[in-house]
C-alpha cells in the first residue's frame, strides 16, 4: 500500500459529489470549488467560475500542510478582487511552515460559510490494523487539541459495517442529531469504499440543515484506483510541500496512473554509480538498506520498485527512463545496474524482461560507453526463462552481465555488484 496526501480541493469535490443525494446542496458545493495554479489567469477563471464575482469568498494554499490560519495564509469573507488580489501577493512566494520551506503555487477559493467559533464540530477517521476508527469532537477547529478529553472514538473491526447502533455513542445535538449521524454513515461508507487510509474535517459546521467541510485533510492508498476510479475520477497527487518531482519521476507517476501494477520511482543523485531496477516493495529495502551498509549509499543514484504484474511496454518505458538518466554523465570507475527482486508470485518474469531487453537493446551503445555492469537476480513465475533471455539478449550485444536466480541471495548480489566479492 501507498498512502499519499491529496488536496483539499480534490477531497471536497469527491465527498460533495459521494453525498449529493444525502445532502442536496452538496451538487452545487462540489461545482463551487476553484483551484488556481501560477498558469491560472483572472479572465479564464472567472468564465469557468462565474459564482466567484457574486459570492463572499475563502482563500488558502491548499499544498498538504495544516495550520494556515496560524502563517497568516487564510483570506477570509472576501470579494473576488480582493480574493485575487491576495493570491497574487503569495504566489510563488517561499514559506516555511515549521522546518519545512517551500513556495505557494496552489490556492483554493470557496464560498464563505459565516458562523460561531462555538457551531465548530470535529470528524475524522483513522486505518488502524484490525478496525477503522471514527473521531468526533463537538470541539473542533483549533479548540481541538486542546479538549481531546473530549474526543469520542468509535471502533469499527474491518470486517463490519457502521451501524446504528455504533451511532447512538455519539453526543446528543438538539435539532442535530439526525443530520450528523446521517453525515457520519456517509462519510465512512465514502472511506471504506473510496480507499482511504485517513479522513478529517476540522472543522465541519451547520448552514440551515446540512452540513459544510470547512477544512478538510486525506490520504488514500493508491494502489486502490482501479477499484475507486468511479469515486476518485480525475484524483491528483501533489508532491509533499517543499518538495518537487524531478520530470523522470512525474513521467513514472504517470505511468503508475494508467496501470494496476505499482511503478514508483525517486531520484537519490544523478551522478551516481548505483542504479537499481528491483521488482518490489520489499526487496526495494533490502537492496537499498544492503548498498548502504556496504558503504555506498552516497553513490545510490536512485530508489523505486516495479512491481504487480506491469506489462512490457510499461516495464520497456521504466527501463529506458532509469537508462537514459545513467547515461548523461560518464564516470571513470564505470557504473554498476542492479535489476532484481525477490521471488514474485503472480509477476511474468520473462514478460517483463522482454521490456528490459527492449530498453537495453537501444541503449546498448552507451551502456558499453559508460561502462555499466549490470547484475540480475530474480525468481517467480517462468524465471528460468526470463533470465535465459536477458542473459542471450545481453551477450549478443556485448554488454557486461551477470545473471543469478532465486538460489543467490539479494545482499549477496549487491556485494558481488559493488565489492566484487565472488
Amino acid at each position: 500500500m501507498a498512502v499519499k496526501g491529496i488536496r483539499e480541493y480534490d477531497g471536497k469535490k469527491v465527498l460533495f459529489n459521494y453525498l449529493s443525494n444525502e445532502f442536496s446542496g452538496f451538487s452545487k458545493r462540489a461545482k463551487m470549488l476553484a483551484l488556481v495554479n501560477p498558469t491560472t489567469t483572472k479572465k479564464d477563471l472567472l468564465k469557468k467560475h462565474p459564482w466567484l464575482k457574486t459570492a463572499k469568498l475563502v482563500a488558502k494554499p491548499d499544498q498538504l500542510f495544516g495550520k494556515r490560519g496560524k502563517h497568516g495564509l487564510l483570506s477570509i469573507n472576501k470579494d473576488f478582487e480582493t480574493t485575487w488580489k491576495w493570491i497574487q501577493s503569495k504566489m510563488n512566494t517561499t514559506q516555511k511552515i515549521v522546518k519545512t520551506s517551500g513556495k505557494l503555487t496552489h490556492f483554493l477559493i470557496e464560498p464563505c460559510t459565516p458562523h460561531r467559533d462555538n457551531e465548530e464540530m470535529y470528524v475524522a477517521i483513522k486505518s488502524n490494523r484490525d478496525s477503522d476508527t471514527i473521531y468526533f469532537s463537538l470541539h473542533g477547529g483549533i479548540f481541538v487539541e486542546e479538549n481531546w478529553d473530549k474526543v469520542l472514538e468509535i471502533k469499527i473491526p474491518v470486517l463490519e459495517e457502521l451501524s446504528a447502533e455504533h451511532l447512538t455513542k455519539l453526543p446528543k445535538v438538539k435539532g442535530r442529531d439526525t443530520e450528523i449521524r446521517k453525515f457520519l454513515k456517509g462519510l465512512f461508507n465514502l472511506y471504506r469504499e473510496g480507499g482511504f487510509s485517513y479522513l478529517e474535517i476540522n472543522p465541519f459546521t451547520f448552514e440551515g440543515n446540512e452540513p459544510v467541510a470547512l477544512d478538510l485533510v486525506a490520504k488514500v492508498d493508491d494502489t486502490s484506483m482501479f477499484e475507486t476510479n468511479h469515486i476518485w475520477k480525475d484524483l491528483q497527487f501533489p508532491a509533499s510541500f517543499g518538495t518537487s518531482m524531478e520530470k523522470e519521476e512525474e513521467f513514472i507517476k504517470e505511468l503508475d496512473e494508467q496501470t494496476g501494477s505499482s511503478l514508483k520511482l525517486t531520484v537519490l543523485n544523478r551522478k551516481g554509480r548505483v542504479w537499481t531496477m528491483v521488482a518490489g516493495g520489499g526487496a526495494s529495502v533490502i537492496y537499498a538498506d544492503t548498498v548502504s551498509d556496504l558503504g555506498f549509499a552516497k553513490e545510490l543514484a536512485n530508489y523505486g520498485e516495479y512491481s504487480g504484474n506491469p506489462s512490457t511496454e510499461h516495464t520497456y518505458l521504466y527501463a529506458k527512463t532509469l537508462l537514459k538518466m545513467m547515461t548523461v554523465e560518464k564516470n571513470s570507475k564505470g557504473k554498476v545496474l542492479l535489476i532484481g527482486g525477490g521471488i514474485a508470485n503472480f509477476t511474468d518474469v520473462a514478460k517483463t524482461f522482454t521490456g528490459i531487453i527492449q530498453a537495453l537493446e537501444e541503449f546498448k551503445t552507451k551502456i558499453k560507453a559508460h561502462k555499466i555492469k549490470i547484475f540480475v537476480r530474480r525468481g517467480g513465475p517462468n524465471y528460468k526463462e526470463g533470465l535465459v533471455k536477458i542473459e542471450k539478449a545481453a551477450n549478443k550485444m556485448g554488454i557486461d552481465i551477470k545473471v543469478f536466480g532465486p538460489e543467490t541471495h539479494m545482499t549477496r548480489i549487491v556485494s558481488m555488484a559493488l565489492k566484487g566479492d565472488k
